[in-house]
């Protein structure tokens, strides 16, 4: 099965914590959403590039604070992502005109 990488920030949101650095492994999150790790590995590396997500040491992940805070907006359609470079802050643009 084919994941967004919504799909997948949603899927670490509701399986890790960011306060409390709970982590999961991406064997354990690929069999939620019934994909191939390779796929799900993929967009778990975008989102941290993204800042979205924050890979631990031994190769866990877990949604950061600012992929909880993206998500609480809950946005409607795609979510334009800047990724940081050089030192730099990044941004993340997402569409709030919701009509009359």
């Amino acid at each position: 099965m084919t994941v967004t990488r919504r799909t997948a920030l949603e899927v670490l949101a509701a399986h890790t914590d960011a306060e409390a650095g709970r982590t999961a492994t991406v064997p354990a999150l690929a069999a939620t959403v019934d994909t191939t790790e390779a796929e799900l590995l993929a967009h778990l590396e975008a989102l941290v590039d993204c800042r979205l997500a924050v890979r631990s040491p031994d190769g866990t992940f877990r949604i950061s604070v600012t992929g909880e805070e993206l998500l609480a907006l809950e946005p409607e359609g795609p979510v334009v992502v800047d990724v940081p470079r050089n030192g730099g802050r990044g941004s993340v643009d997402v569409p709030t005109d919701r009509g009359p």
